[in-house]
């Protein structure tokens, strides 16, 4: 009979070889997007064997990324109140609590072309897309945000902006901590620009941690 401490142990060293492999990755492929699975098992410490026992390939590699994206950015979004307080201070939460996402997965944006259907993407973005048309659209009701386009449209627009940052992050010609986006999707999205200023600067302070 197996003892259920080293059957959990077992389980635990799993779990930690695939996140470790899974890191690997996100950095091997954010820096080369043709790494192979040679070059990532390198970078994990492990043998390709080892790669194979927990991916069958590049496709279930990548796929694993997409998954721990979605689960990030699930858990980033539990952060967002929707319908918020105001519109404004909503969508300035929205970038902030995803930016941080965005960035340690951005690698999927220079994967997503080769490596993930459309549809997989669309699944990804899926309730950050949701999310957005709801601020937006209680945003121009509350006459803060531009009505000469609708919400869900105005939102695709925001997330081509969100994701043109970030691709310029993974291309090393601009940086930021989130403030910055945020600040930029307000103002694109109608926000008063001093108003967006003041906004993201209150929350992005270290007090809003513990608030």
């Amino acid at each position: 009979m197996t003892d259920p401490d080293v059957a959990g142990g077992g389980r635990r060293r799993t779990r930690l070889t695939r996140a470790r492999i899974l890191e690997a990755a996100r950095r091997e492929l954010g820096r080369d997007p043709d790494s192979s699975l040679g070059d990532i098992a390198e970078a994990a410490g492990v043998v390709r064997r080892t790669v194979y026992d927990h991916f069958r390939g590049r496709s279930a590699l990548v796929e694993g990324l997409a998954s721990d994206a979605t689960e990030a950015l699930g858990r980033a979004l539990t952060t967002v109140p929707v319908p918020g307080p105001d519109a404004v201070t909503a969508m300035a939460r929205f970038v902030l609590a995803l930016w941080p996402v965005g960035d340690r997965y951005r690698t999927l944006l220079r994967l997503a072309p080769q490596d993930l259907e459309e549809e997989r993407v669309n699944e990804i973005l899926g309730p950050a897309r949701e999310t957005a048309t709801a601020i937006i659209e209680r945003g121009q009701r509350q006459g803060v945000f531009h009505t000469s386009v609708p919400p869900d449209p105005l939102g695709r627009a925001l997330e081509g902006l969100l994701l043109a940052l970030l691709e310029c992050v993974n291309a090393g010609t601009w940086s930021d901590d989130g403030t910055r986006a945020a600040t930029a999707a307000l103002i694109a999205v109608g926000a008063d620009g001093d108003l967006a200023a003041a906004q993201v600067r209150r929350l992005a302070r270290p007090e809003r941690l513990s608030a």
